[in-house]
């Protein structure tokens, strides 16, 4: 390790806020995974398409992962702890307590999700505005980022919300909020004395800032960007409410982890704990970095940029970076050390992907005899959805079973590269069968679709500059060797898997590895904690095969659009 600093049997923690669950893990200074818990975490959907969480009922969650993986371990071990969460907007009275984000007035209810799309009208004026801060998020704001959602608050709960908030947190600055206590710490040099003012200002992560606020990791807040949208009263006070002291990820946080937070999550109080990153980002510092020497790839002898983290869970993110600001239309960024510190970075995604394999799969009629099958066999239905298909395919490739079934994955609008939430889902070569059969091969042309939209994103990226020859995979879809393939297969390049599945939370334990100090960098920490598991080399021999299917693709959303715009002619 560096400078002769990381003392034998080093552990970290790493915290990860997914959408359905905590999940926490302790992890050595080799990136190797040495205790695993997970606590689920409450959802509500009071109407359609508005989603909602308790960052009470998150925070315990947190408290009650942590204290299962250090259970028998030496805690003097224990160097730093870092976050990772979904970016959603959390929300807190000027006493830090929870106000409600509905009409119904549930207080614990005080975070609007990612996924929630309740701000489409707010999200379409603040498009309509054009101001220049869009064009760092591919020209239009995504309804998932916070200004669009912070404008419905005050639009729509004034008296019950917005005029009460005092603060306004992304959920992964939250949880170091509460890990540490940090406001800020000023140091009156003429007094010589430390004043601490608790709730004056928040350090916030310039990831979240950046990539979900319109923050400018060289100019800052753009004051005219919140007045035009109508927004000015967040510039009060120095931009207090939305956070003013901003620190790149993995930078260690006041004095550590406080006696208080220390007690419910079960760890040493004073360990570092390191300004947090957007759960996607994390799963692509976890990857991103590995060595690949020995593995026969192509990116062995091209520089980092060359590659593609693509963390595919709920949804999936595609993550580039590169030395030189890149604007990729639809595509999100350029954001400056948002990820990796140094490079620009661009975020591709397709919303919801995981969710909608779950929802073509569980709704169609064979899905009862399928989980029977699934469980005689002691399987997951996917794994046995996998073999069912390798029964059928007979002498062809597997992929092949797909030739006349095609399908449009943006059910939940599209992210990217196409940047229009008001797409819908297709599936054109329907039968009126409805056996296993069927079920089987709708689950793979669900799979190869959302493939085709990775490619499609990746097409766009490399026409405004990206040159991307290899793909790193992590987060749940890709523990699915079918979802793998077929990313390989469909985009004609190399899938690496990483030696620890669980990269998302190597990516959360390397913030809390730079916060202790034990690395000189976050580069570093990267290329010692990120390991090469597996190699997924795509089948040349069906490129023919894919391409037709892609100009399928392709043709599905034109014609979406050419219905649209008939029905909605004169």
């Amino acid at each position: 390790m560096s400078a002769g600093k990381q003392e034998p049997g080093s552990y970290y923690v790493g915290v990860d806020v997914g959408t359905g669950s905590v999940r926490a893990a302790l992890v050595d200074q080799r990136g190797v995974l040495v205790a695993f818990a997970d606590q689920p975490i409450k959802k509500w959907e009071p109407q359609f398409n508005h989603h909602e969480q308790s960052s009470e009922d998150i925070w315990a969650a947190c408290c009650v992962a942590t204290k299962k993986i250090v259970q028998g371990i030496d805690l003097n071990q224990i160097r730093g702890l870092g976050f990772d969460a979904t970016c959603s907007l959390v929300v807190l009275d000027k006493h830090f307590r929870p106000l409600p984000v509905n009409r119904e007035g549930n207080s614990c209810q005080n975070i609007i999700m990612w996924l929630d799309h309740r701000a489409v009208r707010q999200v379409n004026k603040i498009n309509e505005t054009k101001h220049s801060v869009l064009r760092y998020v591919g020209g239009v704001m995504s309804v998932e980022m916070q200004a669009p959602k912070l404008l419905w608050l005050k639009e729509n709960l004034r008296e019950t919300c917005w005029d009460k908030a005092g603060h306004f947190f992304d959920l992964p600055d939250f949880l170091s909020w509460k890990a540490t206590g940090v406001t800020a710490r000023y140091v009156n040099y003429k007094l010589d004395f430390i004043c601490v003012l608790p709730s004056l200002t928040v350090c916030m992560s310039l990831c979240s800032l950046v990539c979900k606020w319109t923050y400018s990791a060289d100019k800052g807040w753009d004051d005219s960007f919140w007045k035009m949208i109508g927004l000015e009263d967040l510039v009060a006070d120095n931009y207090s409410k939305i956070g003013n002291q901003v620190l790149p990820p993995g930078t260690s946080l006041g004095s550590g982890l406080t006696p208080e937070a220390a007690k419910e999550l079960g760890l040493p109080a004073g360990i570092a704990v390191a300004a947090s990153l957007i759960d996607a980002h994390a799963g692509g510092l976890g990857v991103i970095g590995a060595d690949v020497r020995g593995h026969g790839l192509v990116c062995e002898g091209q520089p980092v940029t060359s590659r593609l983290a693509v963390i595919c869970g709920t949804s999936s993110c595609h993550m580039g970076i590169s030395k030189d600001p890149i604007f990729v239309p639809g595509v999100w960024g350029p954001y400056f050390s948002a990820m990796v510190p140094g490079f620009w970075l661009n975020e591709g995604g397709q919303s919801v992907t995981g969710k909608l394999i779950d929802h073509m799969v569980q709704g169609h009629a064979a899905f009862p005899e399928l989980q029977a099958k699934a469980t005689a066999r002691c399987q997951s239905v996917y794994a046995y959805l996998n073999s069912h298909l390798d029964l059928i395919k007979k002498a062809q490739p597997v992929g092949f079973l797909t030739v006349d079934l095609h399908v449009w994955p943006d059910f939940h609008g599209n992210r990217s590269p196409l940047a229009d939430l008001t797409l819908k889902g297709m599936v054109t070569g329907l039968k009126l069968s409805q056996d296993l059969d069927d079920l089987a091969i709708l689950y793979l042309a669900t799979v190869q679709a959302i493939a085709f939209g990775t490619r499609f994103i990746i097409e766009a990226m490399e026409a405004a500059g990206h040159s991307i020859s290899t793909l790193f995979l992590c987060g749940g879809l890709s523990k699915n060797p079918l979802f793998v393939q077929m990313h390989a297969d469909i985009t004609g390049m190399p899938v690496v898997l990483s030696q620890e599945v669980e990269s998302v939370l190597v990516g959360a334990a390397i913030l809390g590895a730079c916060a202790s100090g034990d690395f000189t960098s976050v580069q570093e920490a990267m290329a010692r904690m990120s390991k090469v598991g597996k190699v997924v080399f795509p089948r040349h021999e069906d490129k023919t095969y894919y391409d037709k299917k892609y100009g399928v693709f392709l043709k599905l959303v034109e014609h979406q659009k050419e219905y649209s715009a008939i029905m909605n002619g004169d």
